[in-house]
């Protein structure tokens, strides 16, 4: 749930890839990785098909689809780990590489502005085109480095279209901060699905935490597995939520720098802390003796 808001410039926070490919090629679409991310099973989870699903005969091809989709989340590293290591926490944000996309497009458009605005003494929109290019640039090099590696370029070509999309808007406007814009979008967009799959009583997290864990919706039976579902869907809509409540003020003050750091610390390293919390619940409901018997 890059991401970890979506783009990949941590500029705009949201998700990571995991489980089914190499570390190197599981970066995290957007600063949020969210969230990426949890958000990757999301579609399927929060629309309340599953329940209807189920019954159709075709609800075993469904059942791997979804299970396919829940093993790219950032979950879909950790869930059936006995222990937590760091390598599987870096792993399930999407490696070194992953982070790097991830990060540094948002931290050079910060870096760039601030010095051209504040050092320089540059007019605030005069600096915006080098700030900009600056982070597409980099995010453009990062996407042809996956390309010419023969890496899996999905998760970075999204990215891209997220750092231009952003860019674009910023150019328009001619305001540095609607640079963050869309990551708000992105971030009320994935609490609102979440929240959606709470009112019809079918959890996300417990949709992509059960097919992991091979229980399909058993788990719905279970009162204590199905409160966990309840309360671990709660904590991400409280994430993408958090986001929100400290960044629109700081967007609506017009105070770029603020905001452009506060997307970078809500951004990976926030959804990292909110993975591990989610794991930890997880194998508390989930021993390893119920594990290891399936």
């Amino acid at each position: 749930m890059q991401g970890p808001d979506a783009e990949r410039d941590p500029g705009h926070d949201e998700r990571s890839d995991a489980a089914a490919r190499p570390a190197a090629d599981q970066a995290p679409s957007g600063g949020d990785t969210d969230a990426g991310s949890v958000a990757d099973a999301m579609p399927a989870a929060a629309d309340g098909n599953a329940a209807g699903a189920a019954d159709r005969p075709d609800s075993g091809e469904f059942a791997r689809q979804f299970a396919a989709a829940a093993e790219k989340s950032g979950l879909g590293a950790l869930a059936r780990e006995e222990k937590l290591t760091g390598r599987d926490l870096l792993t399930a944000v999407g490696g070194v590489r992953g982070i790097l996309e991830a990060l540094l497009p948002g931290l050079v458009f910060l870096t760039t502005y601030s010095l051209l605005t504040s050092v320089a003494g540059q007019d605030p929109q005069a600096a915006l085109v080098p700030a900009l290019a600056a982070s597409v640039g980099l995010a453009v090099v990062f996407t042809l480095a996956r390309i010419f590696t023969r890496g899996q370029p999905t998760q970075a070509i999204a990215g891209l279209i997220g750092v231009l999309a952003s860019a674009a808007l910023a150019l328009w406007t001619g305001d540095a901060r609607d640079n963050y814009v869309l990551g708000f979008f992105t971030n009320a967009a994935y609490a609102v699905a979440l929240l959606i799959s709470l009112l019809v009583r079918w959890p996300a997290i417990g949709l992509i935490v059960g097919f992991l864990m091979g229980d399909g919706v058993a788990w719905r039976e279970d009162k204590r597995k199905y409160r966990a579902a309840q309360f671990l869907t709660l904590v991400w809509i409280g994430l993408f939520v958090a986001r929100l409540v400290v960044q629109v003020p700081l967007y609506l003050v017009d105070n770029v720098e603020a905001l452009g750091v506060t997307r970078l610390l809500m951004g990976v390293p926030l959804y990292a802390l909110v993975l591990v919390f989610t794991w930890l619940v997880v194998r508390a409901v989930y021993p390893s003796a119920a594990r290891s018997a399936e």
